[in-house]
């Protein structure tokens, strides 16, 4: 990695953060969901930075993926336990981050602790040489301490440029051994913590879409739609509230995109035990020594 490479994922990493935390401070009681994360969007992009991913609120038993589309209408309740997960790319450098919130109450105050420290835990063991494996130990280790399951099927993920998934997860259970962190590497850790089965699924759409493929349509309004979006995101997820910027009929567009396999949406990721649910994440510079937290 060369230094103008570092200095943007330090660059993305920072803006993240305060993109995060700008998020934090809107998240209350009668919030309008669509309005609050318009307003973090904004935030990213009047600060020089692009999206990496829409926003996510994920809202109670809602582990990962859903955000708002135009026509929502949710509002935050008293109570309510929100995850709140940002991605800012520079350039295609990429910084995640998400912490968790709950609004007015302190009920699940020991579960958000949880999951803080066991990312805690997480960056004290991360470095080069290091198997994925150590790591969900570590996550695991750290919840069970505090009486809770780890999501099995929620990981932490490798970046590269442009690319939020790139081939190495980090899980937060226990496994025998698995890829090994190198330095140079860029990886997102995200413990999520729950009262529930510790595992999550569904299928229902979350106004999250990423492109599958680019292939010829009849189509020629949708046509263009399927370049611009290839053009735009360069791969990464996007949302449909931002695809009227670009076209007034991008809803029925994006469907004959959906219909014809070349976008898919990602679906809402429920406890499946209707568990409440909290997450922490960071992203990370694996270094010889350890670890450089990019987003803190």
């Amino acid at each position: 990695m060369n230094p103008e490479e570092k200095e943007k994922w330090k660059a993305a990493g920072k803006l993240a953060r305060e993109a995060l935390h700008f998020g934090k401070s809107l998240i209350r009681d009668g919030g309008n969901m669509l309005t609050i994360t318009e307003e973090i969007e904004s935030y990213v992009i009047k600060n020089g930075g692009d999206l990496a991913f829409p926003t996510n609120l994920a809202v109670n038993n809602v582990g990962a993926h859903w955000t708002p589309s135009t026509k929502s209408k949710e509002t935050f309740k008293r109570g309510d336990v929100v995850k709140l997960d940002v991605g800012v790319h520079i350039d295609g450098y990429i910084g995640d981050n998400a912490l968790t919130v709950e609004i007015e109450t302190n009920e699940y105050e020991k579960m958000i602790e949880a999951s803080r420290e066991a990312l805690n835990a997480a960056i004290d063991v991360a470095s080069a040489g290091v198997n994925v494996g150590i790591i969900g130990h570590a996550v695991q280790d750290k919840i069970e301490q505090y009486g809770y399951r780890p999501i099995a099927n929620l990981t932490g993920h490798r970046i590269k440029r442009y690319n939020l998934h790139s081939g190495i997860s980090i899980p937060s259970i226990r496994e025998r051994g698995g890829p090994v962190l190198t330095s140079g590497d860029i990886v997102a850790i995200e413990p999520f913590v729950t009262d529930g089965a510790g595992r999550v699924g569904g299928k229902r759409n979350s106004n999250i879409y990423h492109l599958r493929q680019i292939r010829k349509i009849r189509d020629e309004k949708a046509t263009q739609l399927m370049i611009e979006i290839r053009d735009r995101y360069n791969g990464l997820p996007f949302a449909e509230r931002w695809l009227h910027k670009i076209q007034e009929d991008a809803t029925k567009n994006l469907q004959k995109l959906m219909r014809a396999g070349i976008v898919s949406y990602y679906p809402v990721l429920d406890e499946l035990g209707n568990g409440i649910v909290s997450q922490s994440e960071h992203t990370l510079l694996i270094t010889k020594s350890g670890n450089e937290v990019l987003t803190k």
